[in-house]
């Protein structure tokens, strides 16, 4: 597996979020994090990237483990995260909000790598193209969720951590921007974690997917398998799971 969490309880200070969560993701997979408002799933990926205080459990990367490793290490390794509310530079123009993503890239290289990767990132999103010169702050919400993911993509990761892109998205926002993730689980050019409240959305691109409450694991499957399981709402709400058929 390219990462693995075992068993892990993490959080803020003394205030533990996640209680022994275990979940993989192999590379070139796209696998799903779900769950309710407050279920930890944000915590989850600021573990990952060494953003949250760590009481017990691992987090492995290719076999290592980097659950002490500084958060500028393992952007080093290709971990790259496209982070909730987008934060991208509003004042900065597109092209720079780009390549900042590129900074992790190894320096000798860096030039070259970063004009590569920025037409790989403008071919994936060409309407970002005819708004290089454009500060950001002009774009859509949309437009600045595909500079968010394309920023990250710059750094050519291993692994990518998407957290709520749709959130604050008008519909037609959100189809495009579930069309980008689509051909990012299409190309397969790296893993992806996708947390996102849109279900529906999330089941029909996933692999695999797990099912957050209150810090727990509540269950996993294919989406697939998730997407049609009449207890679903149950996790979510905290509802009676239905009976099964008499």
């Amino acid at each position: 597996m390219l990462l693995e969490l075992d068993k892990l309880r993490s959080g803020y200070g003394r205030l533990e979020i996640l209680h022994g969560v275990s979940l993989s993701v192999a590379a070139g997979e796209f696998v799903a994090l779900l769950g309710p408002n407050g279920a930890g799933k944000t915590t989850t990926i600021r573990t990952i990237l060494g953003g949250c205080n760590v009481v017990s459990g691992r987090v492995m990367f290719d076999g290592r483990d980097i659950t002490a490793m500084p958060v500028h290490e393992r952007a080093g390794m290709r971990i790259a995260t496209s982070p909730e509310g987008r934060r991208i530079w509003p004042t900065m123009t597109v092209a720079e909000n780009l390549l900042l993503g590129a900074w992790s890239l190894d320096r000798s290289v860096r030039t070259a790598e970063s004009r590569r990767s920025l037409e790989q990132v403008l071919d994936i999103f060409p309407r970002l193209r005819e708004r290089l010169k454009q500060p950001a702050g002009v774009l859509s919400g949309g437009e600045a969720q595909m500079v968010a993911i394309g920023r990250a993509l710059m750094s050519r990761p291993r692994l990518l951590l998407i957290d709520e892109p749709s959130i604050g998205l008008a519909p037609i926002a959100i189809d495009a921007v579930a069309a980008v993730l689509r051909h990012l689980r299409d190309e397969r050019s790296c893993a992806i974690l996708l947390v996102e409240q849109q279900t529906q959305i999330a089941l029909e691109l996933a692999d695999r997917a797990y099912i957050l409450t209150q810090g727990v694991v509540q269950a996993h499957g294919t989406g697939e398998e998730l997407s049609h399981d009449p207890n679903l709402a149950a996790i979510y709400f905290g509802t009676e799971p239905m009976a099964p058929p008499v």
